[in-house]
């Protein structure tokens, strides 16, 4: 009866995005729903079968909801911000990107996988305005997609270590968690960054004078990026050295699943650590176990750093003195002195590992 997912969502979760009384509620027909909102796909059981078989050159009503998410996105060009239900190759086009950056089996076709997840609540910055970076692997040809950054990969360009500052605002704030709860959550996401580069994060009070400005916002709040209401779009941020952070308000944030039992609650932590990954100037990864992947469902928490994280954002500030590993180091090696670097140490480190062994293995047979 209702979308067929790879990944389980509650049945309350899909009654709310997919039943007709959810998309009743907000208005009386299908066609108007679908005029309201970029960031919010709307869906009925009378349709989902046609759309999921559908292809390009067919032509099917509620094709053009997709056309404006994708636009919203940043995987679809339109001057003119009107859509057809036409499935074309344009349509088509976007979508091997979008199944692409989302680490999706690539069809090019609307098929269950790809609706679920453009039905999962996500970041409302674009995925598609930046600058993939690569890294060969085993085989050359083949090239795997890692963390991303903003086009022209801007960073905070201040003498290292350095200190930057955050502040609330107290105008544009919640009340369905405390201030202590919310500073709390933002202070762990804080550290979660700041543990893996030689940057520290301070709270101030003075809202104006702050680096990072954080708030929570309904609706139009002045910056041209209106939130949607509950799930749709969770937060945006923006690439340094701007500092604006912005949550919708209208979300039920939670910073502990156990005190809460709505479906739709959203882990805070989670969406602070991303939205901070922006501040610094990474944009979305395609890795699914990433911070800095799009999309968090309801009732999940993605709070710890990956390796891809951590790897992106010491590319843009080198590695916290304090924390080492094989690769983190391989890292500040190419931040900080190029990439020439990094095969002499690996071959050197070999060789030791090497003359190790021959000297125990002697040691044991004489």
């Amino acid at each position: 009866m209702f979308l067929s997912v790879r990944y389980s969502f509650t049945l309350f979760f899909i009654l709310l995005l997919l039943s007709p009384s959810h998309i009743a509620s907000t208005t009386p027909t299908l066609a108007h729903t679908l005029t309201q909102s970029a960031t919010k796909i709307a869906i009925t059981n009378r349709n989902i079968h046609s759309l999921n078989n559908a292809g390009r050159g067919t032509k099917i009503t509620g094709i053009s909801q997709f056309k404006r998410y994708l636009h919203r996105f940043g995987y679809l060009q339109n001057n003119n911000i009107s859509f057809s239900d036409e499935f074309d190759a344009v349509l088509e086009s976007a979508l091997f990107r979008y199944q692409r950056n989302l680490g999706l089996q690539v069809t090019g076709k609307l098929d269950s996988n790809t609706v679920s997840q453009m039905i999962t609540p996500r970041c409302g910055d674009p995925d598609t305005n930046t600058t993939p970076h690569h890294h060969n692997h085993v085989h050359k040809t083949r090239l795997t997609k890692n963390f991303v950054f903003f086009p022209g990969k801007p960073r905070w360009s201040r003498s290292m270590p350095m200190t930057l500052t955050y502040a609330f605002s107290r105008e544009n704030m919640i009340h369905s968690l405390s201030m202590k709860e919310i500073r709390e959550a933002f202070q762990r996401a804080f550290t979660r960054w700041a543990s893996v580069i030689p940057v520290s994060f301070v709270e101030v009070s003075d809202f104006e004078l702050t680096d990072i400005k954080i708030g929570f916002y309904n609706g139009e709040h002045g910056d041209g990026e209106p939130f949607d209401g509950v799930l749709g779009v969770l937060a945006h941020s923006f690439s340094p050295e701007i500092g604006r952070l912005h949550l919708d308000a209208a979300e039920t944030w939670a910073v502990d699943f156990r005190s809460t039992t709505s479906e739709v609650a959203v882990d805070l932590e989670s969406v602070a650590t991303h939205e901070i990954g922006h501040l610094l100037g990474l944009s979305h990864s395609s890795v699914k176990e990433a911070v800095m992947y799009p999309s968090l469902r309801p009732r999940d928490k993605r709070a710890d750093l990956n390796i891809d994280d951590i790897k992106g954002v010491q590319s843009l500030y080198g590695s916290n003195p304090n924390f080492r590993s094989e690769w983190s180091l391989e890292s500040d090696m190419s931040a900080n002195q190029g990439s020439a670097f990094v095969e002499p140490l690996r071959l050197t480190s070999s060789l030791i590992i090497i003359i190790s062994l021959i000297h125990s293995l002697c040691s044991y047979i004489i």
